[in-house]
């Protein structure tokens, strides 16, 4: 109704089509790591083609989506129906989660209708759920047992052309035993937006360990979110966060042996010396904290 690039009414739900044009459906890759189904759509004057991978090891399914997008005012969204009986849903936002009901029984549900989430949004169920990631969207909306991720909203205010032409971009489908902690959810989504990437190397001096990380903690409920130099470049900044509302005691070892180690505000000043030894410390953190240390 107004302010078209960043508002949604909900009545947009009045009325849909489902895209069912399919034009081509092929099989592009089968071996022993994955195999990749392709499949062509056309929507008006829009094409939409993407590849489904399974993989052999990893209990994902993803969606490699490539959008030749022409259309305007049309809101463009994934939808999974699933068999999974809870009355809410968990959403990833920076530095934690929140839940949110998958009902509208009351006006302040209604009117949360689209929900705002970073890497994941999961459903579960006693013993069982089923996770949506991605990799760059970050509207969702879940109600009953079917999850919607909102992929295009081609807004035509202030832009007239807002979201046409080609996009790309991967969400993925992982079901998972358990509640989203049980079934490592927050991880899967860091390995879909921090991938592992490859890189040739040609053969040069050098001691190499075979396993070797920069920094490494102990606890699989806390994420080391940011590794930087620090502001005043004596050091390295790490920032860590905990996840899963639960007081932790964290072993953290550098990768070399350090000086010192001050905890920081979120602006780097000093709060206080933590004691650490060689190139490891420990420390406490509280459900949904944030830890930032300066490492000299």
């Amino acid at each position: 109704m107004d302010f078209d690039a960043w508002n949604l009414e909900g009545y947009y739900q009045e009325k849909s089509w489902e895209i069912e044009d399919v034009t081509e459906i092929k099989l592009i890759e089968n071996g022993p790591v994955r195999t990749g189904i392709q499949i062509t759509r056309n929507f008006l004057h829009s094409t939409i083609e993407q590849i489904i991978f399974w993989y052999a090891d990893i209990d994902r399914m993803d969606f490699s989506t490539k959008i030749d997008w022409k259309e305007k005012q049309l809101f463009l969204k994934a939808g999974f129906p699933v068999e999974i009986n809870s009355d809410k849903a968990v959403y990833d936002i920076q530095f934690g989660n929140v839940e949110r009901p998958t009902h509208w029984n009351t006006s302040w549900d209604l009117a949360r209708f689209e929900v705002c989430a970073h890497k994941w949004a999961d459903l579960s169920e006693g013993g069982y759920g089923v996770a949506l990631l991605n990799d760059c969207k970050y509207g969702y909306d879940i109600k009953d047992s079917v999850m919607r991720i909102s992929l295009l909203k081609s807004g035509i205010y202030p832009n007239p052309d807002a979201d046409k032409e080609v996009h790309e971009f991967t969400y993925s489908l992982y079901p998972h035993a358990g509640n989203f902690k049980d079934g490592k959810v927050d991880q899967m989504g860091y390995r879909i937006n921090c991938p592992v990437y490859t890189v040739f190397s040609n053969p040069h001096d050098g001691n190499l360990p075979g396993e070797m990380s920069l920094v490494s903690i102990d606890c699989e409920n806390v994420f080391l979110d940011t590794v930087k130099k620090s502001e005043d470049g004596e050091g390295y900044i790490i920032r860590l966060y905990e996840n899963h509302n639960k007081h932790s005691q964290v072993h953290c070892t550098f990768y070399k042996n350090i000086k010192r180690v001050e905890e920081c505000d979120l602006l780097e000043n000093k709060v206080s010396e933590v004691n650490g030894k060689k190139n490891q410390f420990d420390f406490h953190i509280k459900p949904f904290e944030i830890k930032t240390f300066k490492i000299i």
